[in-house]
């Protein structure tokens, strides 16, 4: 899907919200350690101020705050990361700048993560991948994990963005400064990666699993693995038309025997 085109953007200034995975319990298993990881992301980072002399990068405020959540005792353990929660705060940090001054950076959004999926945050990634799409923000992706991410495919494909999934880890930074480093008007005179294909599948509301097949409620489109007699989204009640028209059938069938 191609990207919108910005109308009220500066051309050589962009704003690039990196949300960075820093689950202990993927990178305790994964084959690229974290510091590695985090060297290369510091690298590209560097190269990125080498661009514009405008550009920044803040990073005194989320190490003391990594600092504090660092020092505090887990609650339990998550396969997965919050991505819906950091989506969120990207998109209201965007919208923060646009409302500081007239002149608006260009924006967009790099996720890197390597955690799996979290089917029980499927609703609120859904909404932010939408917000996104409508303040015209690209989502690009560089998932580091074993297996594709549909939650990140989906939001690079509908938001305009770039999905890619390294094939070599030790060279994630020429993958981070070829791909990513590009401005959104540059990517236009560039041949960019292009995904195979994308895992549209959607997670049920009722067991929040990854399905294939489902129910769909025709006023709110939640999504079910089973059928239910009612929506626990709506309250919608589920069967009633076709029951009636069983019913009426029925009756017509019996009428010439009378």
């Amino acid at each position: 899907m191609a990207s919108v085109p910005s109308k009220l953007y500066s051309d050589d200034v962009s704003l690039v919200m990196v949300l960075l995975d820093t689950n202990p319990f993927f990178w305790t298993t994964s084959s690229l350690p974290f510091s590695q990881f985090l060297a290369q992301v510091l690298a590209f980072l560097n190269s990125m101020l080498l661009l514009n002399q405008l550009n920044q990068v803040k990073l005194e405020e989320f190490m003391i705050r990594d600092e504090k959540l660092g020092k505090e005792e887990p609650r339990g353990k998550l396969a997965s990361s919050l991505l819906s929660g950091s989506l969120s705060m990207a998109l209201c940090y965007i919208q923060r700048v646009f409302r500081s001054g007239p002149l608006h950076p260009q924006p967009r959004i790099l996720c890197l993560q390597g955690s799996p999926d979290g089917p029980e945050q499927y609703v609120a990634v859904m909404n932010a991948i939408f917000s996104a799409q409508r303040s015209m923000v690209p989502i690009d992706s560089c998932y580091v994990g074993a297996h594709n991410s549909a939650f990140l495919q989906q939001a690079s494909y509908i938001t305009g963005g770039v999905y890619v999934k390294p094939q070599h880890l030790d060279g994630l930074f020429q993958y981070l400064v070829t791909v990513f480093a590009t401005d959104l008007h540059s990517r236009s005179f560039l041949q960019l990666p292009r995904p195979a294909g994308v895992d549209f599948r959607a997670s049920c509301f009722c067991h929040k699993m990854t399905i294939d097949m489902g129910y769909i409620c025709s006023v709110c489109l939640s999504i079910f693995c089973k059928h239910h007699k009612k929506c626990s989204t709506c309250g919608s009640v589920f069967g009633q038309a076709q029951s009636d028209n069983t019913s009426a059938s029925d009756r017509k069938r019996k009428a010439p025997e009378t």
